[in-house]
């Protein structure tokens, strides 16, 4: 066996220095490169957009969002209740007014009628005072002077508007015992 010289282990030191600055600088660069590692890892982990609330806080909070918002919604439900009635009523009055003005346009005669009506009573009058048109005698044949026609005439047109006022009583009765009857379901 050979003993060692101290020129090999001179080669052997410098060997070892030469390591060892290898070595210093492999842990200068991974320190140079993990130094940025707190900051990325606060970087990189997951943000929470969310909090968790307590739920006695969660619900006060919801309590006084209802306070505030409560009444105002429901005045906004009243109002649009009311006027879903007030409609109800408009429609429910337009069609009793249509079938009002069905039932007096059906009871007048048609204007040749009318004017047939009253032709027959002129030419009746143009035969004298003392004709006749069915010789019954009671007074209904007879020819009408103008003054007679004229009252006949009005008197009709009474009667027509007091059979209106009547059917629009009628009716009306009639709308507000549904309207009663609306009241009385809903409440």
């Amino acid at each position: 066996m050979s003993t060692p010289t101290p020129a090999t282990y001179s080669d052997c030191v410098s060997s070892l220095r030469t390591s060892l600055s290898f070595l210093e600088s492999s842990v200068a660069t991974l320190g140079a490169g993990v130094q940025d590692f707190p900051r990325l890892s606060s970087v990189l982990k997951t943000v929470r957009h969310y909090e968790l609330i307590p739920q006695p806080t969660l619900a006060a909070a919801e309590a006084s969002l209802r306070d505030e918002i409560g009444p105002f919604v429901a005045l906004l439900l009243d109002r649009a209740d009311k006027h879903l009635e007030r409609q109800a009523r408009r429609i429910e009055t337009l069609k009793a007014r249509a079938e009002l003005n069905a039932g007096r346009l059906s009871h007048y005669p048609g204007p040749g009628d009318d004017r047939h009506e009253y032709r027959g009573g002129s030419a009746n009058k143009g035969k004298g005072k003392g004709a006749v048109a069915g010789g019954s005698g009671n007074g209904r044949g007879r020819p009408l002077d103008g003054g007679a026609a004229l009252r006949a005439k009005v008197v009709r047109q009474r009667k027509e508007a007091l059979r209106y006022g009547v059917e629009r009583l009628e009716l009306e009765v009639l709308q507000k015992e549904r309207e009663l009857r609306m009241r009385l379901e809903q409440a």
